[in-house]
């Protein structure tokens, strides 16, 4: 084997975090360019791209922002300084928005009109648009105003100033205002003053004496931000955005004022807050302060309309932002309004053919589902099979008189989870019910709070989290008696109790009664509820106290293989890797000849294809009409393969302050189905981009000996076909008649 070079040795080792996710966002972005996505698709995919960027400045770029101010110099694991960090990621994420906005203006509004659906901007309004827009604007919008008075120091001769805090992520109009000192003078016809407006590039005339004022005004974020207008003898739909109303009939607002401009806001706002973990019978009341001074907290980024160039330096000061933080667009400036249109009612042949989710053939639909664990493991894989298996066993649970306990972790839920319903069923019912839910999740904090309020009213064990940890783990463990004996059931899953995002993340959920698994869930549950030390697990493997240890063993394991067989295979599938000691040990079994096949749909710090450290790693990524979630590790392990499951990721976050969970797959046909899977994930030739030496995504093409290869359409046949097999839908049954109850 070839000894590395010192050139090899000195070359950079990881790729940056924060530029890998941005080209993770880019990767989104190109199927919203892709005119082989249906038009809506392609429309969720930039609104996709737009709110993809709220949590990263919120979070990561406050992080290195943050670094920057105190003075830290200390390089991340790249080599790059903060400030090299900046200065990249601003021009990066400059560059993707102008392109998302180039795509929206140039490429997809006109081809919606040409479907039928027109984007109507305010200087194509006719007279029937403005009469309607008006009459909207007063009866509906006006009411919900409040302008909000603004001083600068240039004006007022006093310290930049606003009244009340921007909200974080708001949508606002600023508006330039000059007082109209000549209103109560009467003027001869030829000195009337004219009405044309200036450009916002000429600034607004000077005019001896005037005082120039500015003020803000929220655009009101209860109301639809897509206003459809009047038809007319149009034979296409045309709609226009609520944050162009606003901005154009907020004059209306300043009887006596001139409006010299006015232009369209959004602030980023700080969100990457620690809080007090010591605090326990406050917590709840410390996470609220929590989520109220995220309200307050520093800007990281505006993004403003290109219609007022005064203004727009006028709020770069106010903020104290410097230019590279701002960003300048087209409408609409809040981009999370394009989902709302590309849900627009009609227009079905512009969005993908529905795939209708299976139900697990393996679960008997006329049975209780725990009848169908006695005999097998089952799995369940989203979103191409129903979460509905899942809700049918926690009901069933619930309302089962032999059920004694239930145990569940909850992370993130939807707004009105039929999950937590079942749950206070369950402990209405009596039952004892015992959920942990994580108050720490990150922008769910509010809603996790709710959750807690109505499962303790209900009477469930709540228990807000682990100090100092994240409980990211998602698992389930109900216990029953069956037949005098009790019974223990768990469930385990890549992905959160959420059936709203279930049918759209790809995840893998595995149901089980085997009593060593059930044992270890037990022990699981039994460590962050109550004061039980960390359990020594044989079968199950926890973080933060094992995960990267037996990763790193499993890995090293590969490499001894190598060494007796002359053969090392490592897949495995996951959200990001950015751990050093991960990659590090990643690049050792490469250089001893293991092979190493990653699917990676986020973060990549990882360098593939370096000779003598990386050149047997293969890093590919799939961004296609479901989000890639699951996390599932193979290891070839000689004549012993293994297939394990869990909730983390390969990052440090997953593998030292979350609590997480790693589950090993030993049904036959589970394991099977998961390898041909994590298989088919390296064959797709139609939405796979695969990594270079040089931190570059290409894309995967077919060859001409080979048809096309597209990962989730042939895991949709797949778990069609296999449904048909297994239960056939013409399946003929006996009908059978009992006294008085007719035909069953």
């Amino acid at each position: 084997m070839r000894n590395t070079t010192k050139r090899e040795k000195s070359a950079p080792r990881y790729i940056n975090r924060e530029l890998s996710w941005l080209e993770f966002n880019r990767r989104v972005l190109e199927e919203g360019q892709n005119k082989n996505v249906p038009l809506m698709e392609r429309l969720k995919f930039l609104a996709i791209t737009g709110s993809n960027f709220d949590e990263f400045f919120m979070v990561r770029v406050a992080t290195i922002r943050r670094q920057l101010l105190m003075k830290q110099r200390t390089a991340c694991p790249s080599g790059m300084t903060p400030r090299q960090q900046l200065d990249q990621i601003h021009s990066v994420a400059a560059e993707i928005t102008d392109s998302m906005y180039r795509t929206l203006v140039e490429d997809i509004f006109p081809q919606l009109s040409d479907a039928g659906l027109q984007y109507c901007a305010p200087e194509k309004w006719t007279v029937q648009h403005r009469e309607f827009i008006h009459r909207y604007f007063r009866d509906e919008v006006e009411p919900l105003l409040t302008p909000v008075r603004v001083t600068f120091p240039d004006i007022d001769d006093v310290p930049s100033d606003v009244s009340y805090p921007v909200p974080n992520l708001r949508l606002h109009v600023a508006v330039l205002l000059r007082e109209n000192q000549l209103q109560d003078i009467p003027l001869s016809g030829s000195e009337q003053p004219s009405k044309k407006q200036s450009s916002p590039d000429e600034g607004a005339p000077e005019m001896p004496g005037a005082l120039e004022q500015v003020a803000l005004v929220q655009v009101p974020p209860k109301l639809k931000q897509m206003i459809m207008l009047p038809q007319g003898k149009q034979e296409h739909r045309q709609f226009t955005f609520l944050e162009d109303v606003v901005a154009l009939e907020v004059g209306r607002l300043f009887p006596g004022y001139e409006v010299l401009e006015q232009c369209l806001f959004r602030l980023t706002r700080d969100a990457d807050m620690g809080i007090d973990e010591e605090r326990d019978e406050d917590f709840l009341e410390a996470m609220e302060q929590l989520l109220d001074s995220r309200q307050r907290s520093g800007a990281v980024r505006l993004v403003v309309d290109r219609k007022s160039k005064r203004l727009r330096r006028r709020l770069t000061d106010l903020f104290q932002l410097s230019k590279q933080e701002v960003y300048a667009t087209s409408s609409p400036v809040d981009p999370a309004v394009l989902m709302d249109l590309a849900m627009t009612d009609g227009f079905e042949h512009l969005r993908n053919e529905p795939w209708r989710p299976i139900q697990p053939p393996a679960i008997d639909p006329e049975l209780p589902v725990w009848q169908s664990l006695d005999d097998a493991d089952v799995m369940v894989h989203y979103p191409y099979e129903s979460m509905d298996t899942v809700l049918r066993f926690l009901n069933e649970a619930a309302e089962d008189p032999d059920t004694l306990v239930i145990k569940i972790t909850l992370y993130r839920t939807s707004a009105q989870s039929p999950v937590v319903r079942a749950l206070e069923r369950a402990a209405e019912a009596g039952k004892q019910v015992t959920v942990l839910v994580e108050v720490k999740a990150r922008f769910d904090e509010e809603r996790n709070i709710t959750v807690i309020e109505r499962l303790e009213r209900a009477g469930a064990i709540v228990v807000h989290g682990v100090a100092r940890l994240k409980v990211h783990a998602k698992a389930l463990l109900v216990i029953r008696r069956n037949f005098g004996a009790i019974r223990r059931y768990v469930y385990v899953s890549t992905g959160n109790f959420n059936e709203r995002t279930a049918a759209l993340y790809g995840d893998i959920g595995m149901f089980s009664s085997r009593e060593e698994l059930c044992h270890e869930v037990g022990l699981f549950f039994n460590s962050v509820t109550g004061y039980s030390v960390i359990p020594g697990l044989r079968h199950l493997v926890m973080a933060p106290q094992q995960l990267r240890t037996r990763f790193i063993e499993m890995i090293q394991r590969e490499e001894r293989r190598v060494e007796e067989t002359g053969h090392g295979l490592i897949m495995a599938k996951m959200n990001s890797l950015a751990d050093p000691q991960i990659i590090d040990a990643l690049y050792h079994a490469s250089s001893r000849g293991v092979q190493i096949l990653l699917n990676i749909r986020g973060i990549c710090m990882l360098i593939p294809g370096i000779p003598g450290v990386s050149e047997h790693i293969r890093v590919v990524s799939i961004v296609d009409r479901y989000l890639e979630h699951g996390r599932i590790f193979y290891f070839h392990n000689g004549k012993s393969p293994e297939i394990w499951i869990g909730s983390a990721d390969w990052m440090p976050r997953n593998l030292d302050r979350r609590v997480e969970l790693l589950i090993p797959v030993d049904n036959v046909e589970i394991f099977h189905e998961l390898k041909s899977f994590l298989e088919m994930c390296f064959a797709d030739t139609v939405k796979a981009r695969w990594l270079d030496n040089e931190g570059r995504w290409k894309p995967v093409h077919p060859t001409k000996k080979q048809p096309p290869v597209r990962l989730q359409e042939e895991m949709h046949r797949l778990a069609v076909a296999r449904a048909a097999i297994r239960e056939p839908e013409n399946r003929e049954r006996f009908h059978v008649r009992r006294r008085g109850e007719g035909i069953e």
